[in-house]
């Protein structure tokens, strides 16, 4: 995450939640569109918060990254050679989403037609934040499962406790998602997001080819004239 000081220093925290929610949300609508299952979809929402935890927002402009994370988690079928090649480049496509263990543990707990939607929405709604790179799976269903039971008045207390996990982890995700929707509720992304993409750190365009000719024929010049 150390590239990311180098965007605060253009952009406030809370303009940095505004494009990570923007974001989640074009991933979000492009894949929908396409008819994608909400698993690609989580899964290309990861690739992109990989690629820009290592990697400031002015080195791939998020527009154009956005929707070659989708096309990359939609492919199919991956071929060794493909698969060796992304090895070689230090990428990783393996993803383990909240989706598996959310429901082993709505299972489990026997509350599935009641806590089920709920919270699935919940996880699909943490891909707006850093906690998919930050926590393991198993925790962010935990913590989804934990609000949902809050918002439904499901007295799940007993269940947590007999639980042999880290609370105060779990804590730390449930914060982490009001923090999300506290954003949330006051974000107008058609009035809002214009002024932030603004102020985001830009690529650096290309070297103009028709430029580089005009300096280079210059530069001839001035040796002729010499």
């Amino acid at each position: 995450m150390k590239e990311r000081q180098k965007d605060l220093k253009f952009l406030s925290e809370e303009e940095y939640w505004k494009l990570q929610i923007f974001f989640a949300n074009v991933i979000q609508a492009l894949g929908e569109h396409l008819k994608l299952r909400q698993q690609v979809i989580a899964t290309a929402t990861v690739y992109f918060k990989r690629f820009y935890a290592r990697y400031s927002l002015k080195s791939i402009d998020p527009v154009l990254m956005a929707p070659t994370c989708v096309f990359l988690a939609s492919k199919v079928e991956i071929l060794e050679c493909e698969f060796y090649l992304l090895e070689l480049m230090d990428c990783c496509l393996i993803v383990y989403h909240p989706y598996r263990p959310l429901l082993q543990y709505v299972q489990d707990m026997g509350q599935e037609d009641m806590l089920l939607p709920l919270a699935w929405r919940i996880v699909n709604d943490t891909y707006r934040t850093d906690l998919c790179l930050l926590y393991p799976p198993f925790m962010i269903a935990l913590a989804c499962l934990h609000v949902a039971c809050v918002v439904q008045q499901k007295d799940a207390r007993q269940w947590f406790a007999e639980l042999s996990v880290d609370m105060d982890k779990i804590l730390e995700i449930i914060r982490v998602i009001l923090k999300l929707y506290d954003q949330w509720k006051n974000f107008d992304d058609r009035k809002e997001i214009a002024a932030v993409l603004n102020k985001m750190p830009k690529p650096k365009p290309p070297p103009n080819s028709e430029s580089d000719q005009s300096s280079n024929g210059n530069q001839g010049n001035s040796y002729n004239q010499s």
